[in-house]
């Protein structure tokens, strides 16, 4: 569609965009043309996944922060499928005129480029560091009635009855289950994998006792630990958690050099112009710091992460690195 034709379709799909929260462009050809940018341009956070889900939710709550820094239209749009892959392509095929970034969760950019047959992007080459956003931890539940108390029992257990230990995820190639299959490899254990469609459902298991464990993230099962549906083992960042605080670490626990999280960062495509990078990456940090998207965030179950381009690309690097070998046994999509 050419740009003489859709000026007043753009415009529209714009204010309903804005109205409804969501990122609608009739006109994303034309603008992928335009390799400069001014303050009129739409700028939008692709999301590669569904709304509703937490990377969405949280590209939502940033949006309007970020736009007020820049002052500039900023959207969200959704386009999901392959574990977040095709959002991220979309943006690293873009024009890089600023007007197109990727809002991503960490398993995009770290555990899918070795879990994809045809990764439609290489994560490092085809994109660039803008910002990070959030981290994120996990924790390990357990059944509370099964007799496996303790990561060390957990092993235990494991090793003198391979496979019989069974942890639920939200599906192949999660963060959740990629957190058991680190811990399987640490420990040198064979433990069964139980995939559902999202945590809920396997969370739901595990109260129930039709499996021993699972892996979530803290802001979502610190409500089934404090009512006492599950007991909580560990937390798998280096550190232990503010809101759990009786809770060890992995390391603590006995699983050596065992370190996890999860993260959303923005990426733009490899050729964003340094000015572009380094004005986002100025204006994300302000709309970091304010109180209000802060107290949002926390909220949330977040933590704010806030810095330079470069502590993303290298966190994203370290853990590309980190995923390879422990999803060399996982069956390629």
């Amino acid at each position: 569609m050419k740009q003489s034709t859709c000026g007043l379709w753009g415009a529209l799909s714009t204010v309903l965009g804005s109205a409804l929260g969501l990122g609608v462009a009739l006109c994303a050809p034309a603008q992928a043309q335009n390799t400069s940018q001014s303050n009129t341009q739409i700028i939008k956070l692709v999301v590669g996944y569904a709304a509703g889900g937490p990377v969405d939710t949280t590209a939502r709550l940033f949006a309007p922060h970020l736009a007020r820094e820049l002052g500039q239209t900023v959207v969200v749009e959704n386009r999901p499928g392959a574990a977040g892959a095709l959002g991220g392509d979309a943006v690293a095929k873009s024009a890089p005129n600023g007007a197109l970034l990727f809002f991503s969760a960490s398993p995009t950019m770290t555990i899918t480029p070795h879990l994809l047959k045809a990764m439609p992007f290489d994560p490092i080459k085809d994109l660039v560091a803008v910002a990070p956003i959030v981290s994120y931890t996990n924790v390990l539940v357990v059944n509370k009635d099964q007799p496996l108390k303790t990561v060390p029992e957990l092993v235990a257990f494991a090793k003198a009855n391979p496979g019989k230990v069974a942890y639920g995820s939200a599906g192949i190639g999660a963060s959740n289950h990629l957190s058991a299959e680190l811990l399987a490899l640490r420990t040198g254990t064979e433990m069964t994998h139980v995939p559902y469609k999202g945590n809920a459902p396997a969370m739901t298991d595990v109260i129930g006792g039709q499996i021993n464990m699972m892996f979530d993230i803290i802001s979502t099962a610190r409500g089934y630990v404090a009512s006492g549906r599950v007991r909580a083992v560990a937390v798998t960042s280096r550190e232990r958690n503010a809101s759990m605080p009786e809770v060890p670490t992995m390391r603590e626990a006995g699983v050596p050099d065992y370190d996890v999280g999860g993260w959303f960062g923005i990426f733009g495509p490899a050729k964003l112009p340094p000015e572009l990078l380094g004005r986002y990456n100025a204006a994300t940090v302000k709309a970091l710091a304010s109180d209000e998207l802060k107290a949002k965030l926390t909220e949330q179950g977040y933590d704010v992460w806030s810095g330079p381009p470069q502590m993303l690309a290298e966190r994203t690097a370290k853990e590309l690195a980190l995923w390879g070998p422990v999803t060399k046994g996982i069956p390629q999509q």
